[in-house]
């Protein structure tokens, strides 16, 4: 089963990489940072895991934590939907205060994170919102297309996107640090306040 799972929690790290695109920068690159290895395997927690073969469906729910390489997803449920044959992976939903977080320290969040394998598309949807240090773009829905490297946020209503950017500091060369710090120990990322 991880290595049925592995294709999904490598995009979640390509999310976000992507993500940072959306802001219309590019991401800082971090020397230290390496690339999203999607062999290495996939670990899930969750409080329960229900397989429907029939519906080639794996349901994970209650506190569930993916990870892999290099990014971490925490969701309250998360659904992996499998191929005809039960091979690969074709769509993942995951639900309930989603969190999506790589070591260096990008992040998204929203109240629902699908992906669709053949597309390569991850949609964020309720409240969706990307950052890295203090830049920031938030919207209703976020769109990226992971192999395109192309991002589209959409606001609702009189909700409307928003945007926040900063000038770079040319005397300032730090990234953030994803040293594990006391968050951590708490099964926080150190990314986080």
């Amino acid at each position: 089963m991880r290595g049925r799972i592995a294709l999904a929690a490598g995009v979640l790290a390509a999310l976000l990489a992507a993500a940072a695109s959306a802001h219309g920068q590019a991401a800082p690159r971090s020397t230290s940072t390496p690339k999203p290895d999607r062999s290495q395997p996939v670990t899930v927690d969750a409080d329960r895991m229900e397989h429907y073969g029939k519906e080639s469906l794996v349901v994970f729910s209650g506190n569930v934590v993916a990870r892999q390489d290099t990014s971490v997803q925490y969701a309250e449920r998360m659904e992996v939907y499998l191929d005809e044959k039960g091979e690969r992976i074709a769509r993942t939903v995951s639900t309930g205060n989603v969190r999506i977080v790589t070591t260096d320290c990008r992040t998204g969040t929203a109240k629902r994170a699908e992906y669709f394998d053949l597309e390569q598309r991850m949609v964020l949807t309720g409240d969706a919102r990307v950052w890295q240090g203090d830049r920031v773009v938030t919207g209703e829905t976020i769109t990226i297309f992971l192999s395109q490297n192309h991002s589209v946020v959409q606001g609702a209503g009189p909700e409307r996107v928003k945007a926040v950017f900063y000038a770079k500091d040319a005397n300032a060369t730090k990234e953030p640090s994803a040293a594990p710090g006391p968050t951590a120990a708490r099964g926080r990322s150190a990314c986080e306040p």
